[in-house]
């Protein structure tokens, strides 16, 4: 095994093109989501459709600009390529693992996708070190087929809600999100995004839009409950209403379906409804004052990462 730290692949390859390179890891649904980031668009679109069709490790890729999201398994799975598709080339991720406060991600490609996971990725900011199995995978480009283990910290990732921060006259909840997410400076804590989820208008008892707000956050697991002490503390400071709700969910995607998904874009859902699915989804408050945000709050976590759906009305789409 041949060992190379990121300054070590730029010495040997060159200064290349990724930017970044996150993973989190959801042990209890053995799922890991990898984010990366490229000079380029066309690179991400053609690593994320060859990577999607070689299989592996992987489940989808998602593409916005420069940047890919790949949703994937743990462990490892085999991928759809081998020496037979040498012409074609392709490039694939074999393996997701984790090890203590590590991931060890294991990476194939084949021809110049090789050149992409043997020296592009290697070098991302967010890569501790990068593991080739012989010298053969550090021979780059022409026919062949590259081979690398790329370790780097193993990140968790957190979903906050937040909803009725404002009142009739006073605020504005995606504002005070925002701004709370852009002053964390905890070490360990990545903001990811920001989402405006719309809510049911129809219900009495709001302000204006009935928007809740979702801030996604990747993080150390030593530092979720410092983040969660901060979110808490920041909106509980900055907040209009007295109604303010903080929901809180540490994971990749829900382990299980649930009625509230559609509920609070189309319903009048309770307090004691929206508590009641929080318990069963796993979703904690973080508030302390148990009053109606909650209902906002939970609505926001629930679509805080389920596309651009999230801001608009139960059904539709562009």
């Amino acid at each position: 095994m041949i060992t190379l730290t990121p300054d070590d692949v730029k010495k040997r390859f060159g200064q290349l093109f990724s930017k970044k390179f996150l993973v989190m890891v959801d042990e209890r649904s053995g799922m890991a989501e990898i984010i990366e980031q490229c000079h380029a668009r066309g690179t991400i679109e053609w690593d994320a459709m060859n990577r999607r069709r070689a299989g592996g490790a992987v489940t989808s890729c998602d593409v916005e600009g420069s940047s890919m999201t790949i949703h994937a398994k743990l462990g490892k799975h085999p991928v759809n390529f081998g020496a037979a598709s040498d012409t074609i080339g392709g490039q694939a991720l074999e393996a997701v693992n984790v090890n203590g406060a590590e991931v060890i991600t294991t990476w194939m490609g084949i021809a110049g996708a090789g050149v992409g996971v043997a020296a592009c990725l290697p070098q991302a900011p967010g890569v501790i070190r990068a593991e080739y199995p012989t010298e053969e995978d550090l021979k780059i480009g022409g026919a062949r087929t590259n081979r690398v283990h790329i370790v780097s910290p193993r990140y968790e990732k957190v979903c906050f809600g937040i909803d009725d921060t404002d009142t009739k006259t006073e605020g504005a909840t995606w504002v005070m999100a925002l701004k709370c997410a852009q002053a964390c400076t905890i070490e360990g804590v990545e903001f990811l995004n920001m989402r405006l989820i719309q809510l049911n208008p129809e219900v009495p008892n709001k302000t204006t839009n009935c928007v809740g707000s979702a801030l996604n956050f990747a993080v150390l697991p030593e530092k979720v409950v410092e983040l969660q002490q901060y979110i808490r503390t920041f909106v509980e400071g900055h907040t209009f209403s007295p109604d303010t709700g903080i929901a809180c969910y540490r994971g990749i995607g829900f382990s299980q379906n649930s009625a509230a998904f559609k509920g609070v874009k189309t319903d009048i859902m309770t307090l004691v409804q929206a508590e009641g699915e929080a318990q069963k989804l796993g979703i904690t408050f973080l508030d302390r004052n148990g009053k109606k945000g909650r209902i906002g709050a939970l609505g926001a976590v629930l679509w805080g990462n389920r596309g651009i759906e999230a801001a608009g009305l139960y059904g539709e789409h562009i």
